[in-house]
């Protein structure tokens, strides 16, 4: 009963927990009964039969292994999980790359989800300082330093961004179409935030996902050698 009051719970959901029946207990009550007995209950999200973070995972590496081809294509060189340790500061940075011709080094931060969004640019504006040190732990020279968040493209991604655009656009005010054009000629800094086309790995290469749209071609006359049939589809 004590247990029951201090969680604010009845004396039914304690019960039901003794009797190790707290999967019909609701997740609130739960970790209050928890937080009064001083037991700190830890999640295991699961998903079609798996750890949500090796699916997590799984979607992180087919990120970074279609964002590094697209860099690769336009001349960039690149090095993927590049841990470093600088003056007791550690980490990694998902992709850092360096455009060999106008010595520009990018430092590209990976993201499936959008969580906590002043952690993410607290973690950015760090590995951006810390930027040319840690090129030249492997052998680097830079010009320029610049920043680019790429997020998963989806509709949660997609709705933290209205939510807290104010926020994330004034950290990195260049979008998506910016950044294609400054990555062909990066001759100044920039800090950028755009989306990525859903991409999955097989036997170790990237295929990028996503949304086309088709138009269909009106049907031509019988003056011009076609009928009702003669219908075909094109990007």
């Amino acid at each position: 009963m004590d247990v029951a009051r201090r969680a604010h719970v009845s004396r039914a959901a304690v019960s039901s927990l003794e009797r190790g029946h707290a999967v019909h207990l609701r997740l609130g009550p739960l970790r209050r009964i928890a937080s009064a007995l001083d037991v700190r209950v830890d999640l295991a999200p699961r998903w079609r039969g798996g750890e949500l973070s090796r699916l997590l995972d799984r979607g992180h590496a087919a990120l970074v292994t279609s964002v590094i081809a697209d860099l690769q294509r336009l001349g960039w060189t690149c090095r993927p999980e590049v841990s470093f340790s600088v003056f007791g500061e550690r980490g990694s940075v998902d992709i850092l790359a360096v455009h060999p011709v106008e010595e520009a080094l990018l430092v590209v931060e990976v993201k499936t989800v959008l969580v906590d969004l002043q952690d993410l640019v607290a973690r950015v504006d760090r590995k951006e300082r810390l930027a040319v040190r840690i090129a030249r732990s492997v052998g680097w020279n830079a010009r320029t330093v610049s920043a680019w968040v790429v997020v998963a493209e989806g509709r949660t991604a997609r709705r933290r961004l209205a939510e807290h655009g104010e926020l994330l656009r004034a950290a990195f005010p260049a979008d998506g179409r910016t950044m294609r054009r400054w990555l062909r000629l990066p001759h100044q800094p920039v800090r950028a935030l755009s989306f990525w086309p859903n991409a999955r790995v097989h036997n170790g290469r990237a295929d990028v996902t996503g949304r086309q749209r088709v138009r269909r071609r009106p049907p031509r006359s019988a003056a011009e050698g076609g009928g009702p049939s003669d219908h075909r589809n094109r990007p």
